[in-house]
């Protein structure tokens, strides 16, 4: 006589299991897009400031900064290779969002646009990945770039 009810109870269970969630809210990905691209913005304006406290801000503690053999991992040491460009009254570089995605869920995005030399040249692409906090704080997790060297006009 168990048996038969603990076969019930399990495969009750299972089709419980195995039934996606429904979404409860759905995403404004424009909204979010408008988030993201305000983060990157701020995000560059603290280089613009020489306001190093603002540009941490921004970066998640287990994020990783040039991804490769060369890998700046962790909020501490890319703060502390990046201190040199908060160095000196002008900054060495300033970037701007040209390309901001959200995925569907809401929680990634990616930015993607130039960075450019004090006389305002491109030398740089960057690209950078920003994962939602539970708070709702939109932080780096990954960047990187790619050198446009010879590419300039």
């Amino acid at each position: 006589m168990r048996t038969p009810f603990l076969l019930a109870l399990m495969m009750a269970m299972a089709g419980c299991a195995s039934q996606p969630s429904p979404r409860t809210t759905p995403v404004d990905l424009d909204a979010l897009v408008r988030e993201v691209t305000a983060a990157e913005t701020a995000f560059a304006g603290s280089m613009a400031d020489r306001d190093i406290e603002a540009f941490a801000s921004f970066i998640a503690e287990d994020a990783i900064f040039q991804p490769g053999p060369d890998s700046l991992r962790g909020k501490a040491a890319i703060l502390a290779a990046w201190g040199k460009y908060f160095e000196g009254e002008q900054a060495p570089f300033s970037w701007r969002p040209e390309t901001v995605v959200v995925l569907d869920g809401g929680q990634l995005a990616q930015t993607k646009g130039p960075v450019l030399d004090p006389d305002g040249k491109p030398i740089m692409e960057f690209r950078s990945t920003w994962r939602r906090d539970p708070d709702g704080r939109w932080k780096v997790v990954f960047d990187d770039g790619t050198c446009l060297c010879g590419k300039r006009g």
